[in-house]
């Protein structure tokens, strides 16, 4: 299976925010779209970074509460790690298993097209899985 079809099962919103943003906006949002990552965007930009759950709790150990006003962009990770929709979804397990990451935004040719999260693959794992079980189901008991 190819990140594209498992885009297509899930759909291609992304929740992102400006760069320019609070901490506290970015966390409403999250709380809001029930996720734990956006992308964060500026400058006519798609991508310039990702800010996620991780990256709060890692502020909230060094800067305290008076990290709810600094700006997303204070907080985000800037070296994202991206897929393309061609690549396998075998291979993207293992990129997010070897980079140990949750989120990936999806990237043809400059334009962010979708993003998976850990949650997204393990749904389709457990969703083959199934369907694998009953055909085997399905199998035996025709004998």
């Amino acid at each position: 299976m190819k990140v594209r079809d498992l885009l297509a099962h899930k759909g291609a919103d992304v929740a992102s925010i400006s760069q320019e943003r609070s901490a506290a906006d970015a966390m409403q949002l999250l709380r809001e779209r029930g996720i734990g990552a956006l992308v964060v965007t500026g400058a006519g930009r798609p991508l310039v970074g990702i800010v996620s759950e991780r990256d709060f709790v890692r502020a909230m150990a060094t800067q305290g509460v008076a990290m709810l006003t600094m700006s997303v962009g204070d907080l985000m990770s800037s070296d994202v790690v991206t897929c393309s929709s061609d690549e396998s979804v075998t291979h993207l397990m293992t990129l997010m298993t070897e980079e140990r990451i949750r989120h990936v935004p999806v990237v043809d040719d400059g334009q962010l097209r979708g993003i998976i999260s850990i949650g997204d693959v393990v749904k389709m794992r457990l969703s083959e899985l199934e369907s694998d079980k009953q055909s085997l189901l399905d199998y035996v008991s025709s004998w």
